[in-house]
């Protein structure tokens, strides 16, 4: 027998993973789901899958449609723009590994865009509650930028340390859409602008303008809606302590309720009971 003329037999098998995708051309418009067949990839991730979709968008059922429309941009977990539903599970579809969602068999994964935010197109949604909650607390550190300020004051590194945390949100929305208390029309802000809150009242210089965060945090769809379910903190990407920073901040809101009691606005003291 020639050796040379024996030759190993070819899989005619490949492993594929199945997509159900959601479509809607609109925030108005009806949806309903795709499904796409993709060949299984080790390592690969939700966005990867996408983008061998994109390029060839042909269902299951043998119709070509347009690509699925999705936001993404830094691909490794620090634009935050990637958030989606994963098998009914928020989560950054870049670190969204096949691997780890599927099993053995036939895997099918459903995507799906956040349920708390009005949908643009398919998976892509309109986040401008977001930064609308952080306009309402004043999310940034009013400085003069026309001339050298010097070094700033000093920080401890227990609070840099805290501080760093904070400052690692990315805005995904995952925080909002884990929670019960946001819905898409209510006007709860939700944990992350909290948690920015608490982060510029940290700052040595933010300190100036600390009263008026947490004016913000107060009124409608304030801080008093917090259920304190504590979902948020369970599916944020990068593990920020929100519920701690929810509890820090309803302390200063309290603080600021009783200064707002026994206190009018230019610090004397009212008219109380007792001598004086």
């Amino acid at each position: 027998m020639d050796n040379a003329t024996v030759q190993a037999p070819v899989s005619t098998t490949t492993k594929h993973v199945t997509f159900r995708i959601w479509r809607q051309d609109g925030p108005e418009a009806p949806g309903h789901f795709d499904e796409f067949r993709v060949p299984y990839n080790k390592g690969a991730n939700v966005i990867s899958c996408l983008m061998e979709i994109q390029r060839n968008p042909v269902t299951t059922d043998g119709r070509k449609v347009s690509p699925a429309i999705y936001d993404a941009a830094c691909l490794e977990e620090v634009c935050g723009s990637c958030a989606m539903n994963v098998n009914g599970r928020v989560r950054m579809a870049c670190s969204a590994l096949i691997d780890r969602i599927i099993g053995d068999g036939e895997p099918i994964i459903t995507l799906e865009p956040m349920k708390k935010f009005p949908v643009s197109r398919d998976l892509a949604v309109d986040r401008s509650r977001m930064f609308e909650a952080l306009k309402r607390v004043k999310a940034w550190i009013n400085i003069d930028g026309t001339h050298n300020l010097g070094p700033g004051p000093r920080q401890s590194q227990g609070d840099h340390t805290v501080m760093y945390k904070l400052s690692t949100c990315i805005t995904c929305g995952s925080c909002l859409e884990a929670c019960p208390q946001v819905t898409v029309d209510n006007d709860f802000m939700g944990a992350a602008a909290i948690s920015q809150a608490r982060l510029f009242n940290m700052n040595p210089t933010g300190k100036m303008n600390a009263e008026e965060r947490v004016r913000g945090l107060m009124g409608p769809g304030g801080i008093q809606d917090c259920g304190k379910a504590q979902n948020c903190v369970k599916v944020c990407p990068k593990e920020i302590p929100l519920t701690t920073s929810i509890a820090a901040m309803s302390r200063e809101v309290t603080k600021q309720v009783i200064k707002d009691i026994f206190f009018d606005l230019g610090g004397e003291k009212t008219s109380a009971g007792g001598p004086g």
